[in-house]
């Protein structure tokens, strides 16, 4: 009973928090509300305690999340600035791990050098969900914003094995970098494999034993649907491979598999619907779970210094703005870095005033917004050695691991916007594309109606003819056939009605036509997914429309 209670308090707080956001004088980021939220339900008299058990985080909440983002992120987008994700989703996090991990060695002696390379792997990895919700939907320039949130999704998986061997390294003392190298490669490429297969089979699954048609209950496809990051990552983790990467492989695989467009538009919509459900309320949660873990996690270790003596309450506060300070600068360098290689490059082809921007590296440092996959990995760490002797520097790794995912998101509230002021972001680069897709779309409408028109008039007699002409170059006859249907001469009901079919007939002519258009211009990567998925909601909508309507 008290798991129920549990639960539905966390619920509660989630809805709640979009209430909050609205009411608040100044406008915050919600999932800056949250953990507040969060940390006002840690209060000791409201009896309201969580454990966070890392592996169950991390089965229950991060596959679905993953799957989501690797489902929504233009493909088309992602490839092009592969070369930038991966240099920030492999060089920066191991980089991140070696600089980062000696250095908080160097500062906090007593801290083991594999715990110190433990709580860098940790704070390697960014959170897209964090960054985006703080920085609203639209303010950062596209391209950046997709190699964020490429990044983002990447170097989970490279943080998590850099830390799989850190603890390793930690319990036996023993580590080869020839060894973490192969089997890096072997966890990341198993994983993608996994995730791609897992939704290639639930494609064919789904086409050859579900009905697929407009009359079939969609409710199964989209069950199924949910289950796919799950069985994902617990099929890749029973493998030993990356539970993470194959969450994301298969959110990628569903834009390719034909259960997606094949399928019928009521379970689409029905799928966008819940997957948007699912999407807010488990962020909500993960973001009120870190909320309840900060004052347990603060409180316990500022109490025990402070009884120590003030200065030592300073010095715990110094790590966290140190190793943050460790972390940007890092960041910094290394994104300048990349620009700067890029740019000489781009001057070599004749590009003039190919310099890196000042403003973008400093927004792209400070994007690097930790959130609550930081939290899992470092209360992963074990708290014994073989030997049963407590693992050294394992609560200050945690201390300090807390202190900067709240630091890194008071620095993102405070500098993008700054940051982002007075960026002229220029058009949409997806804007002549669209209008392109549009006319192509209702070129191939038209012709599918006038293809109907044709086929229906072929042997109708003078008046019928002539109703079906008026449908065809005048949709807004929908009330004056309406009046018709209600009169009481069955020669005019009679024609109406026969107007209103051929309409109905007409319009998901159109329609279907429009969404195959699409789709093609999808496969020939004349527009992206972002597009694509825009259009195809507005045909499934008026489809929708239409067919209830119908009935």
């Amino acid at each position: 009973m008290e798991i129920v209670f549990t639960v539905l308090i966390l619920l509660l707080a989630v809805a709640a928090s979009g209430v909050v956001t609205r009411l608040l004088p100044l406008t915050l980021p919600l999932p800056l509300v949250q953990i507040a939220i969060g940390a006002m339900l840690a209060w000791p008299r409201l009896g309201l305690h969580v454990t966070f058990d890392p592996e169950i985080f991390m089965m229950l909440f991060i596959p679905p999340l993953l799957f989501a983002d690797g489902w929504r992120i233009p493909k088309r987008e992602f490839f092009m600035a592969r070369r930038a994700i991966l240099m920030l989703a492999l060089g920066l996090v191991f980089m991140t791990v070696l600089a980062v991990g000696y250095f908080v060695h160097e500062l906090v002696p007593s801290m083991p050098l594999p715990v110190a390379f433990a709580l860098a792997a940790v704070l390697s990895p960014t959170d897209a969900v964090a960054l985006s919700g703080i920085a609203g939907k639209g303010k950062i320039p596209g391209r950046l914003m997709h190699i964020l949130e490429g990044e983002a999704l990447m170097n989970d998986a490279s943080g998590l094995v850099a830390l799989k061997f850190a603890i390793a390294a930690a319990l036996t003392g023993v580590f080869s970098l020839r060894d973490a190298s192969i089997s890096f490669v072997i966890i990341a490429a198993g994983g993608l494999a996994t995730g791609a297969a897992a939704s290639w089979l639930f494609s064919i699954v789904s086409t050859r034993f579900l009905n697929l048609t407009e009359e079939g209950d969609p409710a199964p496809i989209v069950v199924m649907t949910l289950l796919i990051p799950f069985a994902a990552y617990l099929i890749a983790e029973r493998l030993e491979l990356s539970g993470i990467l194959a969450a994301v492989a298969a959110g990628m695989m569903m834009n390719y598999t034909s259960i997606v467009n094949a399928g019928s538009v009521s379970s689409r919509i029905r799928a966008n619907s819940t997957w948007t459900m699912i999407e807010f309320v488990f962020n909500g949660m993960v973001f009120i779970l870190l909320g309840l873990q900060f004052p347990h996690i603060f409180g316990r270790a500022l109490l025990d210094a402070h009884e120590t003596g003030d200065a030592q309450v300073w010095l715990l506060i110094g790590y966290i703005a140190a190793v943050g300070a460790a972390l940007y600068a890092m960041r910094f360098v290394w994104v300048w870095l990349l620009r700067w290689f890029a740019s000489r490059g781009a001057a070599k082809h004749g590009v003039a005033n190919a310099v890196p921007g000042l403003r973008t590296v400093a927004v792209t440092t400070v994007a690097g917004v930790r959130g609550a996959l930081t939290l899992a990995g470092v209360l992963s760490l074990p708290e014994v050695l073989p030997g049963g002797v407590p693992l050294p520097g394992r609560d200050l790794a945690i201390f300090i691991a807390s202190g900067v995912i709240l630091l890194s998101l008071l620095v993102a509230v405070v500098a993008l916007p700054l940051l982002l002021r007075g960026w002229r972001r220029g058009k949409d680069p997806h804007a002549a594309e669209e209008v392109f897709a549009r006319k192509l779309a209702a070129q191939a409408a038209i012709r599918a109606v006038d293809d109907v028109h044709d086929s229906e008039c072929a042997n109708l007699d003078e008046a019928a003819s002539a109703y079906a002409a008026d449908v065809t170059a005048r949709v807004m006859d929908l009330y004056r056939r309406r009046l018709a249907t209600l009169g009481e001469d069955q020669e005019p009901r009679e024609l109406a009605r026969r107007a209103d079919a051929l309409e109905f007939r007409m319009k998901l002519a159109a329609m279907r036509a429009e969404r195959k258009t699409l789709l093609a211009l999808r496969g020939s990567q004349a527009i992206n997914d972002e597009t694509l998925n825009k259009l195809m909601r507005e045909v499934d909508l008026s489809e929708t429309a239409l067919t209830v309507r119908r009935r």
